[in-house]
């Protein structure tokens, strides 16, 4: 039997993209981080056909599609009101998908690049997801929140936001790592200081981003330690890794 989503994580986000220009901004914004970690990873790789798994409302493939990086673009969403509100954008070159959360349709390497950025700590079987990735894209970009510090709570709660795993720098590579995959390049990074002003304000978000800005420059571990950072990989399958090698390193 293929593996599915949730009942409850189903429902939570089956209406959780219904109208909100608040949020939709906010997205708007971290697209634009999240889009810069993508080119910085992987303007070096072909990148002509891109599919993003988990693509929301298509914050990231229309900014991606506003750089002119690629030429056709493919998403995934299991949210029914994010695919109405990712076509409601009429994104050229951008075909929009329902999909049942885990199982990718797709010929093998259909595609360059594959992106699942922000996705697998919402997700029950990651490891799946990572898989199917690999199956379908020569290349595939992760980007994950690092949750798994010191302000974690010890006892979880389910929330509307749907974060069900909480991962650190070892834990999401080696989580790569053990299906098999091979990791090409890395990049640890925040929010911009744009992105803190919208979500604290014009004086806590500036002070917020500074600090934390100072520490990862100055202290990398202990940072990822004590504050929330971005972690992004690019990683392929043993079997086709070595023209991707040539044009990434790890950093």
């Amino acid at each position: 039997m293929p593996l599915t989503v949730s009942k409850i994580l189903a429902d939570n986000y089956a209406d959780y993209y219904e109208q909100n220009e608040s949020l939709s901004e906010w997205r708007r914004l971290g697209a634009l981080d999240k889009c810069g970690n993508i080119v910085r990873l992987c303007s070096g790789l072909n990148h002509s056909e891109i599919l993003e798994v988990g693509c929301g409302e298509g914050a990231i493939l229309q900014r991606l599609s506003e750089l002119q990086f690629g030429t056709k673009y493919t998403g995934l969403e299991i949210s029914p009101s994010a695919v109405q509100r990712a076509l409601e954008k009429e994104l050229s070159k951008v075909e929009i998908q329902l999909f049942d959360g885990y199982e990718l349709l797709f010929p093998d390497k259909r595609f360059d690049l594959a992106i699942i950025s922000h996705v697998l700590e919402h997700v029950e079987y990651p490891r799946k997801l990572i898989y199917e990735a690999a199956k379908v894209a020569r290349v595939v970009f992760i980007e994950v929140p690092l949750e798994d510090n010191l302000r974690l709570s010890k006892e979880f709660v389910f929330d509307r936001v749907g974060h069900i795993n909480f991962y650190n720098v070892n834990s999401i590579s080696r989580l790569v790592q053990s299906c098999g995959m091979r990791i090409l390049a890395t990049y640890l990074s925040h929010s911009s200081r744009q992105s803190y002003v919208y979500r604290k304000g014009r004086l806590h978000g500036p002070v917020s981003y500074l600090v934390k800005e100072a520490t990862l420059r100055s202290l990398p571990r202990l940072a990822t330690n004590v504050f929330t950072y971005n972690y992004s990989l690019i990683y392929t399958e043993h079997t086709i890794s070595s023209e991707a090698e040539s044009r990434a390193s790890v950093g």
